[in-house]
């Protein structure tokens, strides 16, 4: 148990997570459980000032189709910074990709029945905290459930690194050109791993389209990357081509052949990638 700690629930049951607050609306029993996003319009999730740490996210939402996971952005920024740590759509950040949702659990996300999003990174801030959702499709979400779970912490070890997300989509890639994961970033941190949703071109018909090798470049490396990997299915501890597994630390959830569709991801928690920054 942390000294000086104090768990707090966000929800829209108590949504500034105030102490003695929760279910004002009717008489501490449930009485707003969900609220709609029209299309075009946010609603924020947390919006909390101090120093603390989100243990756990879990929402779902009425409209799971690919068109609606794609379009619901979700945002998160760290002690008051204009710029996002976290600017991802919500069915990639929490785990599968395209859009898609099926029941699942890993080390980090989880979805229990295929019917909701939770996850478990721990993500400390020192001066704030605020998670944004934001209905970007042209259709109105009627009901958006939610909780976040935190403890306040009267101040966080020098050490607490700061949670980011970079989500980015490439239409077509190009032949001999290397498909950035993660472009470069300085400073001092640890990759925490990929979510990575492929379509293959139909040129590959049933060809295997996954030779490409995973490289990390760390703290300086030009030409030649310090680790390299051997291929697709190998990074993510598979071989010979891939099926569908879910793993603690590594799965291929989405195998669609008709449609052309992967889903992989890795997750380095039991072998660590630090980066210093010099």
């Amino acid at each position: 148990m942390p000294k000086d700690g104090s768990t707090r629930w966000s929800s829209f049951e108590n949504p500034k997570a105030r102490k003695g607050a929760g279910g004002a609306e009717n008489k501490s029993a449930k009485g707003h459980a969900f609220e709609g996003l029209k299309a075009g319009a946010s609603i924020a999730l947390l919006d909390v000032e101090g120093s603390g740490v989100i243990n756990r996210i879990w929402l779902t939402v009425q409209d799971r189709s690919p068109e609606m996971l794609r379009s619901l952005k979700i945002e998160m920024f760290w002690d008051g910074a204009s710029k996002p740590a976290v600017s991802a759509p919500l069915g990639d950040f929490f785990s599968i990709s395209h859009g898609r949702i099926l029941a699942f659990e890993n080390a980090l996300f989880s979805s229990p029945e295929g019917r909701s999003f939770n996850c478990i990174i721990p993500m400390p801030f020192r001066k704030g905290a605020r998670i944004i959702i934001t209905n970007e499709s042209n259709k109105d979400l009627t009901h958006l459930f939610y909780d976040i779970n935190f403890t306040i912490l009267k101040s966080l070890p020098k050490a607490a690194l700061y949670f980011h997300c970079y989500w980015n989509r490439t239409a077509k890639t190009t032949v001999g050109k290397d498909f950035e994961i993660l472009p470069k970033v300085n400073g001092k941190g640890r990759f925490l791993g990929a979510n990575i949703g492929i379509i293959t071109n139909p040129l590959y018909g049933d060809s295997w389209w996954g030779e490409g090798e995973v490289k990390v470049y760390l703290d300086g490396d030009q030409n030649l990357p310090t680790l390299n990997g051997t291929g697709a299915e190998d990074y993510i501890g598979a071989g010979w081509g891939l099926g569908a597994f879910i793993h603690n630390y590594q799965g291929c959830p989405v195998v669609d052949t008709a449609t052309r569709q992967w889903s992989i991801y890795r997750f380095h928690i039991p072998d660590p990638i630090y980066f210093t920054g010099l």
